[in-house]
């Protein structure tokens, strides 16, 4: 693992940030259906064909249109009509009323127009608001994305001004930026949902913990800051020993069943989904989907030896 943390992950994160391998990589037929174990699909049909797979199992689903680092107003503009005909689609499930929504959709930023030159952050909020709109008409939930450090700072501000209008609204925090222990400190407090994973993007020592004893560690204490304030925390990680942390941290904090969630990766420990659901979890799948499918891709091949070893299997056996 530590060899892979400081040799192979730098540099398939790398592989992210390469158009020309991006452009290989959507030409090879190989390489699309393999992503097909972490991406079921490209269209909305697709999306909902996995949503009712999921749900009838147990578990509850947050669905990501793939889309991110926005450069011009029209693509920002298609990407919130894209989530609105989403969430069309997903009120006339009908799903039943309960404190945890079933249903979710979480929303990246940068695909909403953060980063364009000339009021980028403003564009972001008010498409961010016309999704948040729709989704408390149909009864769904958003959670706002993380993204690299260096848009943390405009995301928590839009995130804050959303919640005074949305206050189920969530966002996402990464525990191995040394911030974030103290954001979970605002957001617990201030009772928001928050979804804490360890992070995805390969950031410099000076923002981030490097080594991943230090990660789990600073996930734990976060973790335990979540547990104890008055929001919604949800543990989204794939680590055993974190998952194991779980039960304990709960009891301590008084917290049920329906105080907190479980989230895993669409495609990543199906059995352990499964289980955690069948137990009487709550345990929500991050269901991606769409044709901007290769940064996503390529930071779960750098998250865990394990997605990088299955990739390099599955392309051997072709």
């Amino acid at each position: 693992m530590g060899v892979f943390n400081r040799v192979a992950r730098p540099a398939i994160l790398a592989a992210a940030r390469s158009d020309r391998l991006r452009r290989t990589a959507e030409r090879l037929p190989v390489t699309r259906d393999v992503v097909r174990r972490f991406v079921p699909g490209e269209t909305v049909a697709d999306a909902l064909s996995s949503v009712t797979a999921l749900r009838d199992s147990g578990r509850l689903v947050s669905i990501d249109y793939l889309g991110e680092d926005v450069t011009d107003v029209d693509t920002a503009n298609a990407t919130v009509d894209a989530y609105l005909g989403l969430l069309d689609a997903l009120g006339e499930r009908r799903e039943p009323e309960a404190k945890v929504r079933p249903l979710e959709v979480s929303l990246k930023l940068s695909a909403l127009g953060q980063a364009l030159p000339r009021d980028g952050e403003k564009i972001a909020l008010e498409n961010a608001r016309a999704i948040c709109a729709k989704a408390r008409d149909v009864g769904v939930w958003v959670t706002v994305d993380a993204e690299d450090h260096t848009t943390t700072d405009s995301t928590l501000s839009i995130v804050r001004e959303l919640r005074a209008d949305f206050d189920w609204l969530g966002t996402v925090l990464q525990a191995y930026l040394k911030r974030t222990e103290g954001d979970c400190r605002e957001f617990a407090e201030s009772g928001a949902r928050i979804r804490l994973c360890k992070g995805a993007y390969d950031e410099p020592a000076s923002v981030a913990y490097r080594d991943s004893d230090d990660v789990d560690a600073s996930y734990l204490r976060c973790l335990r800051v979540l547990m104890a304030g008055s929001g919604y925390p949800m543990v989204a990680s794939h680590d055993p020993a974190i998952i194991e942390a779980v039960p304990a941290m709960a009891r301590e904090f008084s917290r049920g069943v329906d105080d907190f969630e479980y989230q895993m990766l669409y495609g990543i420990r199906d059995a352990e989904q499964r289980r955690l659901a069948d137990e009487g979890n709550s345990l929500r799948v991050y269901l991606p989907f769409g044709t901007q499918w290769y940064g996503y891709f390529v930071r779960r091949l750098a998250e865990r030896p394990a997605n990088f070893t299955f990739f390099l299997r599955a392309l051997a056996e072709r």
